[in-house]
């Protein structure tokens, strides 16, 4: 399984992106996916995730109420609307996806990852 992940780019703060990972299997529904991002220096950490069956969401509490997780089963693409952004939401941004359903936080859980894509937020 092969995840493209885009829409990054460079916004002021305030301004928003919506990231999408598309991947090579469609038939993912069944299949947890998540966001994490990375900035110089840091550790790379859990964004979002979406799970199977509702569907179940999950944010960290840095993005909650800005960022919204969503997916397209028919095309088989995840997306990441962030509204809001501030210069702290700048990292790489990578999305993931697991074979199990259940939504975990953890980025040693994730089977597949894509190239990740840049967002830059100025202040």
């Amino acid at each position: 399984v092969q995840l493209q992940a885009s829409g990054g780019g460079s916004v002021q703060a305030g301004g928003s992106l919506r990231l999408s990972c598309a991947s090579s299997r469609r038939t993912f529904s069944n299949n947890a996916m998540s966001w994490f991002r990375q900035a110089p220096g840091n550790e790379r950490e859990f964004v979002a995730a979406i799970g199977w069956g509702g569907p179940t969401t999950y944010y960290a509490d840095s993005v909650k109420g800005r960022f919204t997780i969503s997916r397209d089963i028919a095309k088989g693409t995840v997306y990441l609307q962030m509204s809001s952004l501030k210069p702290e939401d700048t990292a790489i941004y990578y999305c993931a996806g697991r074979r199990s359903a259940s939504i975990t936080t953890s980025a040693r859980t994730y089977d597949y990852w894509g190239q990740g894509t840049q967002v830059t937020v100025s202040s």
